[in-house]
């Protein structure tokens, strides 16, 4: 029965909106750094680091207009008695698609893909610290659409008003 018998005109387009909004299809490290550069001491002096963590979300959409690369940037500054302790950089990145209007593509690459990726950069910071010598670092979960908001409310405040 390959006949189409709802009479409907243009469901071909309902299956496509029905699928799931994001797909992803690789995900891996673009990029690790990790620096333990005052050795062994800063290993031995077992005290509590200060820690700043800074996080960034980039999107592109790939040369097909399909594909979209998310890469989710952390980088970890660690620091005991002025010294640093530990520095990490990293890049964590997926190839996703989407279906969702395109309105709402961009808060979705720049919200929703990196919070599914968060938990995953999130074991490779923990991994990296322990095996650098210092506790786990366990990240907090990050609010991206908080993120999302400060990134580009300078470029929503600068659109005059009244322009519909």
């Amino acid at each position: 029965m390959a006949e189409n018998t709802t009479g409907a005109e243009g469901t071909d387009a309902a299956p496509q909106q029905a699928g799931n909004p994001i797909t992803i299809h690789a995900q891996y490290i673009k990029d690790l750094s990790f620096e333990n550069p005052n050795a062994p001491e800063s290993v031995a002096l077992q005290q509590q680091p200060k820690i700043n963590i800074d996080v960034d979300v980039q999107a592109r959409t790939t040369e097909d207009q399909r594909l979209h690369e998310v890469v989710l940037k952390i980088d970890v500054k660690a620091e005991i008695a002025d010294k640093a302790a530990f520095v990490i950089d990293l890049q964590y990145g997926a190839v996703v698609t989407l279906n969702v209007p395109e309105e709402h593509r961009l808060p979705v690459l720049l919200i929703e893909v990196p919070r599914l990726l968060f938990p995953y950069a999130r074991k490779i910071v923990a991994d990296l610290t322990a095996d650098g010598g210092f506790p786990p670092l366990m990240m907090h979960p990050i609010d991206f659409a908080d993120l999302f908001r400060k990134k580009y409310a300078q470029a929503a405040d600068s659109t005059p008003a009244g322009n519909a």
